[in-house]
């Protein structure tokens, strides 16, 4: 009995749901499909930008549909935005910031991945195929996530939502070899386009540029076979499809940086004839106001006809209810990027109109630390040559040199990023208000990111939103410590010294970052320091302390990166600690720190991403 009463319960609620689905509408639930490119920029599409490649499937959906010219990924790199896309969430304020992942989090209670209110409403979902999710996926997302998914599988009539990935644009499509280079050459002619000004004109950065815009052709040619195959079964005329790159381009210092390189990403909407009232952005076909992939979720859910739920960032771009006049008013993206495999950095961003401005926490960690998956590719590894060389001029070897705090470009007129407005007092107000802007998101959300991620894992990952509320107040005045370093020394002395001596291990943390960030000019700090690189009770502020030491060329911090490295047990504990020494082993910094790697603890050497770091620094 029981069995036959849920049975019909459950019948009654799929009923309800097609009913929701269709009320207000003489028309059926538009079906909706993603098209999602690895690793590609808005830059080497013609569509987009005249230095492209021309891509005829592309611009077919643009013909019948809406260009997208700010379309941004919030992060750089995979995972990371892919769990902003499916949580339609900041993925720093949800614990889903690193890549790639040291443990899958949990959403907050009141949120589900996107697809499952979807399906929830009698949608069939289905995904082809790739995840790569940093957060925990649940029951009732997908009817199907396999290389077969398909939207052929639903029942008869009932509406989709198909995610198909291409991949062959991929990082790796650029691992070739120089027996490959030789012997392989490309479609797209090596003089058709001009090398960005960071880059250097080589005969190797030629040849990679033409090879990623020949995967970028092929992969147009797949985007043409999905198109293909809905046309067939008679679906174009119901099915709105979004073409998009997952995240931004391949070239070196693109993917994994938060330059536009990495972020700013094509995207093309195809609109049925009979859904265009869920389109009312004008009529000219190319929209200029700013939508972010934090915006994805909502805006497929809004097509569907399905409430935004409590708990995501984004706001809709399509639908009923969104109007020209909205998306128009629409001019700002924020952006993160954290650990990035083994590489840590921490950096934040928000574009606003056509300006971009960058606040680099760690300034010291250059762009061009040794991240090995990234130099795999021949042009990274030919550019750091360059660099040792000193072959390289002032915009392109700013790449293996420490950043600044803060950057401030105006990404129109410099659409590479090459010229830092930060100190012309032309752009003063300009600085302040984005500063402003990008605190107080920080604090809103509040970013996690302020505490390092081995204690967001012992501390936080089990719920990470409600940590967040917990200790907003602590996140507060971490950011508060971070942000003295683009105040000058003398006004924050005492402040540091305040901070350093602190109950609280994490402004410690901070406040030695911060004295990091002004290096020799923070000397009077030293003995303080000193006495925290051997006495603190957390072993990364006594690496951070030495680390500051070494910054400040006071004190070879060798014997106290390698005994905290020994000590701890902890693999992204370790991994920080490593991402120190790295640093100071490389280029201007030049210590020379030897490990044991027998000393390092069992629970730390098996680590995935610690076998990195230890088999970069033993030159394997």
């Amino acid at each position: 009995m029981y069995l036959q009463v849920l049975i019909l319960s459950s019948l009654l609620q799929l009923i309800s749901c097609y009913s929701l689905l269709a009320q207000n509408s003489p028309t059926p639930p538009p079906n909706i499909v993603w098209i999602t490119s690895e690793d590609n920029s808005m830059h080497y599409l013609k569509l987009f930008n005249e230095n492209g490649i021309a891509t005829p499937n592309i611009e077919s959906l643009a013909d019948h549909g809406l260009l997208f010219t700010h379309a941004f990924s919030n992060a750089p790199v995979c995972s990371v935005a892919r769990s902003t896309i499916i949580s339609g969430s900041y993925a720093p304020r949800i614990g889903a910031q690193f890549h790639r992942k040291s443990k899958t989090v949990p959403l907050p209670d009141s949120l589900r991945m996107f697809p499952f209110y979807l399906r929830r409403a009698g949608y069939h979902t289905s995904n082809n195929n790739k995840k790569d999710y940093n957060i925990i996926e649940g029951e009732g997302v997908w009817d199907e996530s396999s290389r077969e998914a398909s939207w052929k599988s639903r029942k008869p009539d009932q509406p989709f939502f198909h995610v198909f990935n291409i991949g062959v644009s991929h990082e790796s499509s650029l691992h070739f070899s120089e027996e490959k280079m030789k012997s392989t050459p490309t479609k797209t002619n090596l003089s058709s386009f001009s090398i960005q000004p960071n880059h250097p004109n080589t005969e190797l950065f030629r040849y990679t540029n033409a090879y990623y815009r020949d995967k970028i052709i092929e992969m147009d040619q797949r985007v043409g076979e999905v198109i293909r195959e809905l046309e067939n079964d008679g679906l174009l005329e119901n099915t709105f499809i979004f073409y998009f790159g997952d995240h931004g381009g391949v070239l070196p210092g693109s993917k994994g940086y938060l330059y536009e390189t990495g972020l700013h990403v094509p995207m093309v909407v195809h609109v049925p004839e009979k859904y265009k009232n869920l389109a009312q952005i004008g009529e000219e076909g190319k929209v200029n106001g700013f939508v972010s992939f934090i915006d994805l979720a909502p805006t497929v859910l809004q097509l569907a006809g399905i409430k935004t739920p409590e708990g995501m960032d984004g706001k809709s771009f399509l639908g009923a209810n969104v109007t020209k006049e909205m998306i128009d008013s629409r001019n700002t993206s924020f952006s993160y990027a954290d650990r990035f495999d083994e590489k840590y950095d921490m950096v934040r961003a928000v574009r606003k109109g056509k300006y971009k401005y960058i606040r680099n926490f760690q300034p010291f960690n250059f762009d061009g630390l040794m991240n090995n998956y990234r130099y795999i590719q021949l042009a990274y590894q030919e550019w750091e040559e360059l660099y040792e060389k000193g072959a390289l001029n002032a915009v392109q070897a700013a790449f293996f040199k420490p950043k600044e705090a803060e950057m401030l470009f105006d990404v129109e007129s410099d659409p590479y990023e090459t010229v830092n407005l930060i100190s012309d007092p032309t752009y003063r107000k300009i600085v302040e208000d984005l500063r402003m802007e990008l605190n107080n998101w920080l604090q809103e959300m509040p970013d996690l990111s302020f505490y390092p991620e081995h204690v967001l894992i012992d501390q936080a990952f089990s719920n990470p939103t409600a940590f967040g509320k917990a200790h907003h107040k602590d996140i507060q005045r971490y950011i508060e410590i971070a942000n003295w370093s683009i105040l000058p020394f003398v006004v924050v002395e005492n402040l540091l010294k305040t901070s350093l001596m602190s109950k609280d291990p994490w402004e410690r943390y901070w406040g030695l970052i911060t004295s990091s960030n002004f290096g020799p000019e923070a000397k009077s700090l030293s003995s303080l320091i000193s006495e925290i690189s051997k006495e603190d009770e957390e072993l990364i502020n006594k690496v951070r302390a030495a680390e500051f030491l070494a910054i400040s060329n006071q004190t070879d911090p060798s014997q106290v990166m390698v005994e905290s490295l020994y000590q701890s047990k902890k693999p992204m504990e370790a991994l920080l600690i490593l991402n120190s020494i790295v640093l100071l082993n490389s280029f201007e910094y030049g210590y020379k720190i030897i490990l044991d790697t027998i000393k390092i603890s069992s629970a730390v050497i098996q680590d995935s991403e610690v076998k990195r770091r230890l088999a970069y620094l033993k030159g394997d």
